[in-house]
């Protein structure tokens, strides 16, 4: 009898191993943003209308040498749409950096100086930008926590404000992301 739970303990640990297997990057963003197939959703896509997200990083990474969860979130954004079929040009993703954050949004050599270790944000950061999504630092954060701004990566935008940046990207017809 034994055996046998043995067994079935093993099949249930198995199960969610299999689930996780299922999980795939792409077609966006290969470095971050792994996503499950939905078979049949009963919530339909539509993938003729435009999906504009604006996204809010204002916490960092609990560890230097991580990456931080909202970066991975709009790459499984990107990723999951590109994957329901949603056409790329129907796409489109902004992320506003403030608050604690924004250290997350130096240069490989910046960010090692302050850390240690390369930044780990770097790879996702340069496919998300060239991906079209915009990254928009907050420049009363920058300012107020002495960022160097010209040590930024490449691509990064300073806005006046991380408010003034979400009222920007509404009037062009983001919505914020709830969470």
């Amino acid at each position: 009898m034994r055996p046998a739970i043995l067994a079935a303990g093993l099949i249930l640990l198995a199960a969610p191993l299999a689930a996780q297997d299922a999980r795939r990057a792409g077609p966006t963003i290969q470095s971050a943003g792994t996503v499950f197939e939905v078979a049949d959703p009963s919530f339909a896509t539509p993938v003729d209308m435009p999906f504009k997200l604006a996204f809010e990083m204002a916490a960092a990474a609990p560890e230097p040498g991580e990456m931080n969860v909202t970066l991975n979130s709009v790459a499984r954004y990107l990723n999951m749409h590109a994957q329901a079929g949603v056409p790329a040009t129907q796409i489109s993703a902004a992320v506003v950096v403030h608050g604690p954050a924004g250290w997350e949004l130096l240069d490989d050599n910046a960010y090692r100086d302050r850390h240690g270790v390369a930044n780990p944000n770097s790879g996702v950061v340069r496919e998300l930008l060239q991906a079209g999504v915009r990254i928009v630092l907050c420049g009363q954060t920058a300012a107020s926590r002495g960022i160097p701004t010209e040590h930024l990566m490449s691509g990064v935008e300073v806005a006046l404000s991380a408010m003034t940046a979400f009222l920007v990207l509404q009037e062009e017809g983001y919505r914020v992301n709830p969470w």
